[in-house]
């Protein structure tokens, strides 16, 4: 386990914990803090099955390359802030580890070009973390929508929560003692700490980092990589991304978070389908010439027009989409050396539809993009959007 934030002490590890047929054998944190109470988690849990009531079979690590260097490790879950996943899942991929990452996978689109090719390259495993299409509801829509109940799709449209408030400029903090901040930063640029920026000290609070944009890229890609994921996914596209996108924006004026408050993006597909994300709520809707579904994740539900393709049956020749839990699907992909539903050259597709996007507000324009080349057409201006630069010693 690489990074112990929250979403790794109270989500990812409890699946790990309570799997019968894995061992959680490290956890890596930068915070000593976090880093002790995964350890004590880990130990605790294991000691109710021992003898005695004691274990301690888990190691504690405050260096992600010092647990990659252990042969007796098959598999890891990097839980870490995003700027980290694909420096770390690289180095995991060339140590021989499979990979479970969390979303987004990357900050940039040469970042996962990066990732999936070497994760390709070294044969390894790889899950990306999104639960959505764990779940029956987005499940059950996409297999509606291939299987041609709602016939030709000619729009998707998706959405996401709204972004955070600004926050105001922060005064440089002490750093705490038990955060090695030099290696919380590690790729990105050197910057002044304060509280804000990383996250609540011996705290499991919403982080600040998820709001700035060294760090991460905001609601565009944190929940855009979970719902355009199934829009993909329903239309097909997972492996592909649009032809053409624009939009529009708006970020905060001042102060230390930078990600976007609120967007609308259109999209277009080779094949002709709109493809229509903004804020508001969390939902992915298939509209084709014969009907509409559309999946809402705040309900759980599914609606359709007309309601009869609602009860309508897959038949066995048609396909059929598998539903399983993601850290399963991943656990049983490394047992049997084969493909998860969500592999890393899908999550890159997912994460880049989000980032095209996110490049066509910046340079306030609409734009041409080739999916096979990922390169943007006859654009230099955003052509250097596709890569940042990153300080030594973490370059790709």
């Amino acid at each position: 386990m690489i990074g112990m934030g929250r979403q790794a002490y109270h989500s990812n590890l409890k699946f790990f914990l309570n799997a019968l047929d894995v061992q959680v054998v490290a956890v890596c944190e930068v915070d000593a803090w976090r880093l002790d109470n995964a350890y004590k988690a880990v130990n605790t849990h294991y000691a109710k099955a021992q003898p005695g009531d004691t274990f301690k079979g888990c190691s504690a690590y405050k260096d992600f390359r010092e647990l990659l260097a252990r042969t007796d490790i098959d598999a890891v879950m990097i839980s870490s802030p995003d700027h980290w996943h694909v420096p770390m899942a690289i180095a995991a991929a060339k140590a021989g580890k499979d990979i479970c990452c969390e979303k987004p996978l990357t900050l940039t689109i040469a970042e996962g070009r990066a990732l999936s090719d070497t994760v390709h390259r070294y044969n390894r495993v790889f899950r990306t973390d999104s639960e959505f299409r764990s779940h029956s509801f987005f499940q059950r829509a996409c297999e509606l929508v291939l299987n041609g109940r709602i016939s030709k799709v000619h729009t998707i449209r998706t959405g996401v929560p709204a972004g955070d408030v600004a926050c105001p400029p922060q005064a440089e903090m002490p750093v705490p003692e038990e955060l090695d901040y030099g290696l919380w930063l590690g790729p990105a640029p050197v910057a002044p700490y304060t509280e804000k920026r990383v996250h609540p000290p011996r705290s499991y609070g919403r982080p600040g980092w998820m709001r700035v944009r060294d760090y991460c890229e905001g609601m565009v890609t944190n929940w855009g990589a979970h719902l355009n994921d199934i829009a993909q996914w329903g239309n097909g596209t997972e492996r592909t991304g649009p032809v053409e996108v624009k939009g529009s924006g708006e970020y905060p004026t001042d102060g230390l978070w930078g990600v976007l408050l609120k967007f609308e993006l259109r999209y277009k597909y080779a094949n002709g389908v709109r493809l229509i994300y903004g804020t508001g709520r969390p939902y992915v809707r298939f509209e084709g010439t014969d009907g509409w579904v559309e999946a809402d994740y705040n309900s759980r539900s599914l609606k359709a027009s007309p309601e009869s393709i609602l009860k309508s049956r897959i038949g066995p020749d048609e396909i059929h989409l598998p539903l399983k839990h993601e850290k399963r699907d991943f656990i049983d992909a490394v047992k049997a050396r084969g493909q998860t539903l969500a592999d890393a050259e899908v999550g890159h597709r997912t994460t880049s539809l989000c980032q095209i996007g996110h490049i066509a507000i910046q340079v306030r324009r609409k734009l041409k993009w080739d999916p096979q080349a990922e390169q943007f057409i006859n654009d230099d201006t955003a052509n250097r959007l596709l890569i940042r630069p990153m300080r030594s010693p973490w370059h790709l």
